[in-house]
């Protein structure tokens, strides 16, 4: 599988496991944990999740799902934009960890920008990497206008960026991820099948069935496509799973490619950064 890597050095899977809306439904948690387990075992080993999801309940399911394995783990969660300040992170972040099993993440991200300034946190997070309870950090949902102000503020440190992108959501091609590959930041893809609503698309349909394979396989091949993006989807079916691991194999011709340009152009201007 290809890699992507981080500021530091580190490398990891391209694709990794998403876990948004997971562990809230009792009925579904064993299929939760079968395909989580599934995914580590195929070498998607990295796993996002956050204090927001479910309230915790998504935390609570992947460190029961990584219990004795957490060496193989790359774990990443993320914080409240109201928790992001100096006494609110070290405290949100030791919740996280409680309701992980573990004492440290791999990677801690802010959501969403708040209310807090940007220099604050990035104070605070660099005394949880001082302290050994998080090992680098990262942002969700900051547009390049942020990521600059971020950087200004001390943020140079800044791991990476979680943002909404897959053909339906381009938008960041304009600026945003150029802005990113030239301070060696890669992009953490979410929603990379905008959570199912492309897979009935025609020329998607046409695309996948030409190479054999599934819409989804098709949607994710054209993420990873790029490279130094990391796609992180959300199942919770071990079937699923192994489609998506599929797709990671998956290379898409120049005809591929540029049927799908034509089918989902990127917009012709710059938009705001669009979240979910």
């Amino acid at each position: 599988m290809e890699v992507i890597h981080f500021p530091d050095g580190t490398s990891v899977p391209a694709l990794g496991q998403g876990t948004w809306h997971m562990g809230e439904d009792p009925t579904q948690r064993a299929d939760e944990l079968a395909a989580l387990h599934a995914g580590l075992d195929l070498g998607l080993s990295l796993l996002d999740t956050a204090e927001m999801y479910g309230d915790g309940a998504a935390e609570r399911l992947v460190g029961e799902a990584i219990r004795g394995r957490r060496a193989q783990v790359f774990l990443v969660s993320k914080a409240y934009p109201h928790h992001a300040s100096r006494q609110q992170l070290p405290r949100a972040c030791d919740a996280s960890l409680q309701r992980l099993g573990t004492d440290y993440l791999d990677l801690y991200l802010l959501h969403w920008r708040g209310r807090v300034p940007l220099a604050e946190t990035v104070e605070a997070m660099e005394r949880l990497v001082a302290a050994g309870t998080i090992r680098r950090w990262g942002v969700s949902n900051l547009d390049t206008a942020d990521m600059q102000e971020l950087v200004a503020a001390g943020g140079g440190a800044c791991a990476t960026d979680q943002v909404l992108y897959n053909l339906t959501r381009r938008g960041p091609e304009h600026d945003l991820l150029p802005w990113l590959a030239a301070h060696r930041m890669p992009v953490m893809a979410y929603s990379p099948v905008e959570q199912g609503r492309l897979l009935t698309h025609r020329a998607l349909q046409h695309v996948a069935a030409r190479l054999g394979v599934t819409p989804a396989q098709a949607a994710l091949a054209w993420v990873l496509h790029r490279g130094q993006v990391l796609a992180i989807p959300k199942t919770g079916r071990v079937a699923h799973v192994q489609e998506n691991r599929a797709a990671a194999d998956l290379r898409l011709s120049a005809a591929d490619l540029a049927e799908l340009d034509a089918a989902f152009p990127r917009p012709g201007q710059r938009q705001p950064l669009a979240m979910l």
